[in-house]
């Protein structure tokens, strides 16, 4: 018997430390803003548990317990001068058996909180990380992990992971890219469409086929030192239907509609609309996109404080350049308000763009900082992305110019810029992985596709590009996700055409990435796009021009969407070219006179920098 009692004795804290399967944060820092932490502690039986912290620089504030036994929330403060190191939390059962667990504090990486996030002197280049470059083929299917690689479906999972977009820094930073926007890399054990990244099943954990949390901290710190920083893809909406939540969730109103599979009505202008009812409210925030996403509840305060904490941990544990929000008006707003606050607070300088789909300006600025919002609401999300822009440029060069066609759509899209608290920090662009590709919408038409480039990277705001597009990626029109997100040339062993060498590549290619690659190599050079004003004309005899200046720099761009040369007379543009002598085109290099006006050819972008 006494040899009974011993052997108890010995296993019941081992046993108990088993319960305790998961903490998430699973680590955190010293010195942030807020004090405060909240830990979500998972396992057998643990909401049964006694929680008590033993250190000077610690306070525990509140234990939740919840609908679930498996669950303990744990409130802790923080004292100002705690400096980090392991703080020992012990866990006590019913029969006073005991288990210390050692919580790791880390030291913050010095000017952490100063960090500087993307702005209009970037180039954003997205990326789907599985169809980009396979630098590790022993981890393109990995035991549990639910799908395997399958190159030869469009929908599949290909191989490309975190070691390719390493190994390809130097091509990213050679075209002129300086940030990345990687499509979400955290784990996603879904059945089907894993490759996408967009239905997480673990927050704190990044994909294994994509490789380790430590290789997408690498990323980040080996493209800082390639002038290339890096952008997440945060989804606050929804989780995947395979999360580890989902087996036991932590309450019962941790999901909308306690669960149950309500799709979204997508009726994004309920949220401000000042007739509308709750019920078309409740039905566009709360319904969910597909029944594999399922919503979450943010309106639950233990939802959304992990959420926050979960965004602050990879902005500080991988050094991030930035952020960027799925679907983000499907969000609750209050917890937009909240967890965008939250995040700017303790980064002042970092910046956020926000995902909402909607081509009427009206819905697109309600959500940016500063908005004087008529229902009193408070944002501060620093940007949006302009998909009113995109809708107009892509229309635009799709149409033959006429008085009410062509690029007066794009103009009239910047005359809405009155609506927006700070139009120059939008994200522009003309696609993205939810778009048909660029060049097969200008059907293969490699002058309106530089245009849309020449534009991009010159005009107000911040420019988003889609990687492949420099290498004219085609697709069908309409939407067909698996063949918009194609694998980039060269990324495989034994691919044929390779882009990151210029092997293979046919003479169109060559010339639209030279042509890319020598826009965003000047843009680096410009302080009229990256700070300047912007003044522009309507279009005339189908020719849009803008200026970009400053009080010591002007750059004219001059866009000709017809077939036919033309000229701009000093007369007409004298506000623009007042006091100019010369004109350089930044692509041809050449220069011209000023004093004559200025050629330009047939269906063409024409950039200047112009000279007294």
């Amino acid at each position: 018997m006494k040899a009974i009692l011993v052997f108890l004795v010995l296993l019941s804290p081992l046993t108990l430390a088993q319960s305790i399967e998961r903490i998430d944060p699973p680590f955190w820092w010293a010195g942030m803003a807020s004090a405060r932490l909240q830990l979500m502690v998972h396992g057998d039986r643990v909401g049964e548990l006694d929680v008590t912290v033993d250190h000077a620089g610690i306070r525990l504030d509140t234990v939740h317990r919840v609908d679930s036994p498996h669950y303990l929330f744990v409130d802790l403060t923080l004292s100002n001068d705690f400096d980090g190191g392991t703080v020992p939390l012990t866990f006590t059962d019913g029969d006073n058996r005991t288990f210390v667990h050692d919580y790791a504090f880390r030291t913050r990486r010095k000017g952490s909180a100063e960090r500087r996030g993307f702005d209009t002197t970037d180039a954003i280049y997205l990326i789907t990380p599985d169809r980009f470059a396979n630098g590790n083929p022993g981890n393109d299917s990995v035991p549990g992990m639910l799908e395997k690689v399958d190159r030869s479906r469009s929908v599949g999972r290909h191989g490309g992971d975190l070691a390719g977009m390493t190994e390809h820094l130097k091509y990213i930073a050679d075209m002129g890219f300086t940030a990345i926007w990687p499509t979400p890399m955290l784990e996603n054990n879904q059945a089907e469409y894993s490759y996408h990244g967009y239905s997480i099943t673990d927050h704190y954990r990044i994909d294994p086929r994509f490789g380790r949390n430590a290789d997408y901290r690498q990323l980040s710190l080996e493209g800082q030192r390639a002038g290339v920083g890096l952008i997440q893809d945060v989804i606050l909406n929804h989780i995947g239907s395979n999360h580890w939540w989902m087996d036991d969730l932590p309450t019962n109103d941790w999901l909308n509609y306690q669960g149950n599979f309500e799709p979204t009505t997508h009726y994004r202008t309920s949220v401000q609309d000042p007739y509308a009812t709750d019920i078309d409210q409740r039905e566009f925030e709360g319904g969910w996109f597909v029944e594999s996403m399922p919503d979450l509840n943010q309106r639950n305060p233990l939802v959304a404080n992990y959420l926050i904490q979960n965004t602050l941990w990879w902005i500080e544990y991988a050094d991030l350049y930035g952020i960027r929000t799925d679907t983000y008006s499907y969000s609750d707003k209050d917890f937009l308000s909240d967890w965008t606050r939250r995040i700017m607070e303790e980064y002042p300088n970092f910046n956020i763009v926000g995902e909402e789909w909607s081509t009427n300006p009206n819905v697109v600025s309600y959500w940016q900082r500063g908005k004087d919002n008529r229902d009193g609401y408070v944002s501060y999300l620093p940007s949006v992305m302009d998909f009113p822009l995109y809708d107009s440029l892509r229309t635009a060069l799709t149409e033959e110019e006429a008085w009410n066609r062509g690029f007066i759509r794009v103009y009239e899209s910047l005359a809405d810029d009155n609506l927006y608290p700070d139009p120059m920090s939008l994200v522009i662009f003309a696609e993205n992985h939810d778009t048909s590709r660029l060049y097969s919408l200008f059907d293969e038409d490699l002058d309106r596709f530089n245009i849309a480039m020449s534009l991009l990277a010159t005009m107000r705001g911040i420019p988003q590009f889609f990687y492949g597009s420099e290498l004219l990626a085609t697709s069908p029109k309409t939407r067909d996700d698996g063949a918009v997100r194609s694998d980039f040339p060269g990324g495989w062993p034994g691919d044929t055409r390779n882009g990151f060498t210029g092997k293979g590549l046919s003479e169109p290619q060559r010339q639209a990435q030279s042509y890319l690659q020598t826009l965003l190599q000047w843009r680096q050079t410009s302080d009229a796009v990256h700070n300047g004003k912007l003044l522009h004309y309507a279009p005339h005899h189908g020719v849009y021009v803008y200026l970009r200046y400053t009080k010591e720099e002007r750059v004219l761009v001059a866009i000709n969407h017809s077939d036919q040369k033309q000229h701009l007379s000093t007369d007409r543009y004298s506000q623009a070219l007042s006091n100019a002598v010369t004109a350089t085109d930044v692509i041809r290099k050449v220069s011209q006179s000023v004093e004559d006006g200025l050629a330009l050819e047939p269906m063409s972008a024409h950039i200047f920098e112009l000279k007294h």
